[in-house]
């Protein structure tokens, strides 16, 4: 293909499994990602990782994707077991069987959406609104819509259909490098389905970074609608809009806590610029880095990430649906399946959600900017404007590797805090 980087992997192109549309070239960042024979987790390598009847060395399997990534063709395959979407200690035809009861699931949930909207599953979108903020239908006043062939009797009056309607033109199914209006279908088709599943945070702008990756990686459309769910077990609280309150607004909250912890000079001079509140990392921690990087690299980010903040205990966490901490507790065997983050924080109790690897990524970012913000910065736009240098010039693996850094640093602060309350505990008792 024409205007497509090529990167050599036994000398095969790795971005043929990415095409990129030609107009979107100049826009793309530039890619650094290379996956590398002995470091890259290849096909062979992945096959052999099981054993006859189907269990994953899932170990193994992370110590090669810490040190370089997911070769494209087993990308989709490897992130499932990632997101925690199947059991590394389950057989072949366990997973199976999982498999197609989801599919199933999938397709019901999907049939109960055609129902009430005939265009899902079609190879066709909704681009303008349906019905009105009090039920009525748009279909008569509405030339587009009716093009596309939708139709709905009568008034809405059920609350869950109409809050689920009125978002389905919103829905963005554009798939920023390149252009198949089958894909475009089917990532809307998943996203539709999706908040009408989790009709209680419904779509949100963004969700589209977030799963177009799947649509690209996973051929069948249910397989990519689940791997996106497990996803966003991980990330839905990032898209919960209330009242006066951003969904990330506890990660920011964390970030705060965090340089305030390891770097009080920079917290203090964003705080004097308006900036204690950390919006200006909002996007970042909302679509995990998807616009910092080109779409290889955010892929690549992805990945590292997952591996590093993997716990073994994921999958019988999400299947009994615990929302505790109780849930990541592992003994010395599972601790060694634990990717290099969990690790960490399983060994010194920071069951926290908010405390994720991305948080200590953006952290990472305004440390590798910490000169430029105190010498440059003298407004928010500034600040703005200096973090968005970061597009296209930052390597997944050395941020991750920095994030890393940070974290054990402000756990060893954290640490030293503690130590010292204790010690002032002791001091006071002895006093009184």
């Amino acid at each position: 293909m024409s205007g497509i980087l090529f990167h050599k992997y036994g000398g095969e192109d790795l971005d043929s499994y990415y095409p990129i549309r030609p107009e979107c070239q100049a826009d793309v960042p530039k890619v650094r990602f290379k996956a590398r024979a002995g470091k890259t987790l290849s096909a062979r390598r992945w096959h052999a990782a099981f054993s006859e009847d189907g269990h994953l060395d899932i170990a193994k399997v992370l110590r090669r994707i810490q040190r370089g990534g997911i070769h494209p063709s087993i990308k989709g395959l490897v992130w499932e077991f990632l997101l925690g979407c199947y059991d590394p200690n389950s057989t072949f035809e366990e997973r199976n069987q999982i498999r197609q009861q989801r599919r199933q699931q999938y397709a019901a949930w999907k049939t109960e959406c055609q129902n009430i909207v005939p265009i899902i599953g079609s190879g066709k979108f909704i681009t303008a609104a349906i019905v009105t903020d009090d039920g009525q239908s748009l279909q008569d006043s509405n030339r587009d819509s009716l093009d596309q062939g939708w139709h709905v009797d009568g008034t809405i009056s059920d609350k869950k259909v109409l809050q689920w309607m009125l978002g389905l033109h919103q829905i963005d199914r554009s798939l920023v490098f390149y252009e198949s209006e089958t894909n475009q279908a089917k990532l809307w088709d998943v996203l539709a389905i999706y908040s009408w599943v989790d009709n209680d945070i419904g779509y949100v702008q963004g969700m589209n970074d977030i799963c177009s990756p799947m649509i690209v990686l996973l051929e069948n459309e249910a397989d990519a609608f689940w791997c996106f769910e497990h996803t966003m077990r991980r990330l839905r609280e990032n898209f919960r809009t209330n009242t006066g309150m951003i969904g990330v607004q506890s990660q920011l909250s964390t970030l705060s806590q965090i340089i305030r912890t390891i770097d009080p000079k920079l917290h203090q001079h964003l705080e004097d610029l308006d900036g204690g509140e950390y919006l200006f990392a909002f996007r970042m921690l909302m679509v995990l880095f998807r616009r910092e990087f080109s779409f290889v690299d955010a892929l690549y980010l992805w990945e590292l990430m997952w591996a590093m903040e993997y716990n073994p205990n994921i999958f019988s966490l999400y299947e009994s649906n615990s929302s505790t901490s109780d849930g990541r507790q592992v003994n010395d065997k599972q601790l060694k399946q634990c990717g290099k983050f969990e690790r960490k924080n399983v060994k010194t109790g920071q069951p926290d959600k908010t405390s994720a690897l991305s948080v200590f990524l953006v952290a990472s970012v305004l440390e590798t900017k910490n000169k430029k913000l105190l010498r440059e910065a003298k407004g928010l736009d500034d600040v703005v404007k200096i973090l968005a240098d970061i597009t296209g010039n930052l390597d997944a693996k050395k941020a991750c590797n920095e994030a890393l850094k940070i974290q054990k640093k402000y756990l060893s602060k954290r640490l030293d805090l503690l130590r010292f309350l204790c010690v002032l505990m002791d001091i006071r008792s002895l006093l009184l």
